[in-house]
């Protein structure tokens, strides 16, 4: 039977996107669901301050009456100069096991950047860096985090029968919390700071942090993360956003800046509890008990066993000098004192030896790889 593509026109199939995905995994354990008013907000051209520079459409597929798969559309203008591409990405996408249904969902998407000049398809990949990138080829059995996507292992298999080929893999790493911090990293986080004259820097209030030190964590990251793949400098809109909706739930124990002797920053590693038992409980809903949830974990402070790395930026220049030791010479011991057990890397370019190679001084097992597919349109 025909499959039938529909463009999102209004706010209630704007839902129906937003919530086929928590249908499609409804039962699988290892699936995080996203907060649908995180995803109103993300799919909003008026709140997501990404579209400064970026435009968007979003597709539901249906088969026999029924809804079978959805899709976003989209072009990243400033990624696009930034790389010298015409590329338009397809990104959260979703689709039942039915090579029809994906295959209309990628066709359509390649019709709308067709029309608007591109000659290539990408994905799956968000907005910016910020959104949930690639599709799970390894770790099927392993349980998401708030910053990535499940998928069932048919989505690979679709995407290479369609003619797409490896553009980037992600691996991501599940990190041990030692008993003690490693002596011999102690003894090169001393060094280092010894060396270039660092300091730590931390925090017990978030209106501190933002007004002395929010602007120059995203100032940094712009820098840091500058040549990774396919990554776009934060606009200033972006940076009030991230500030507004981050440094206010973080524990500020775990948040470590490093500081050169003029205060300049020049590294910050950001981490906090895992969420995705919670959003698992909440279900995408905060009313009327899924608050309940999320309320325990971040502010009542009882924490999972497991913590997700969220982010570890350093200044180019100070980048494979051990700045990172220095880092996690500080939070480990934070790490010990909450009780956790291991760490989520989230996703790391599998080409990024400066970033995997600071889990050498601990019990790290590689568990999970995603990837971002690329294929010319005809």
């Amino acid at each position: 039977m025909a499959i039938t593509i529909k463009k999102v026109t209004n706010r209630r199939e704007l839902m129906r996107f937003i919530r086929f995905n928590y249908r499609l995994y409804k039962d699988n354990p290892y699936s995080v669901p996203d907060l649908t008013d995180d995803m109103i907000n993300t799919f909003s051209k008026k709140r997501n301050a990404a579209f400064e520079f970026c435009e968007a459409d979003y597709f539901l597929a249906y088969k026999e009456g029924k809804m079978a798969g959805r899709v976003a559309a989209i072009i990243n203008h400033k990624a696009n100069s930034t790389w010298n591409k015409k590329v338009v990405r397809f990104g959260w996408i979703d689709f039942i096991d039915d090579g029809e249904v994906s295959r209309a969902l990628i066709q359509t998407v390649e019709r709308w950047g067709k029309e608007r000049g591109m000659t290539q398809i990408q994905g799956p990949l968000g907005f910016t860096d910020f959104d949930a990138e690639g599709t799970l080829v390894e770790g099927f059995d392993q349980l998401s985090t708030m910053s990535t996507t499940y998928n069932y292992p048919y989505y690979p298999k679709h995407f290479e029968r369609m003619g797409f080929r490896k553009d980037a893999d992600w691996v991501e790493y599940k990190v041990y919390v030692p008993d003690a911090t490693p002596e011999k990293y102690q003894r090169i986080a001393e060094l280092i700071r010894r060396k270039y004259n660092l300091k730590i820097k931390k925090y017990t209030s978030a209106r501190k942090v933002e007004r002395e030190y929010g602007q120059k964590i995203f100032e940094l990251m712009n820098e840091a993360y500058k040549p990774l793949y396919g990554y776009s400098a934060l606009s200033q809109g972006q940076i009030n956003q991230y500030i507004k909706m981050y440094l206010p739930v973080l524990d500020l124990r775990m948040l470590t800046l490093v500081t050169d002797a003029g205060d300049n920053l020049i590294a910050v590693g950001i981490s906090m509890p895992s969420l995705s038992e919670a959003l698992q409980k909440a279900r995408g809903r905060l009313f009327p008990f899924g608050w309940y949830y999320l309320l325990k974990t971040i502010f009542l402070k009882r924490y999972p066993k497991m913590l997700d790395l969220l982010l570890v930026a350093v200044k180019p220049e100070y980048q494979n000098k051990g700045v990172n030791a220095l880092l996690f010479a500080d939070l480990v011991p934070v790490y010990m004192q909450l009780g956790f057990e291991w760490a989520e890397s989230n996703p790391e370019l599998e080409q990024n030896g400066k970033v995997q190679a600071q889990w050498d001084y601990f019990k790290a097992e590689q568990h999970k790889r995603r990837r971002a597919y690329i294929k010319d349109i005809e």
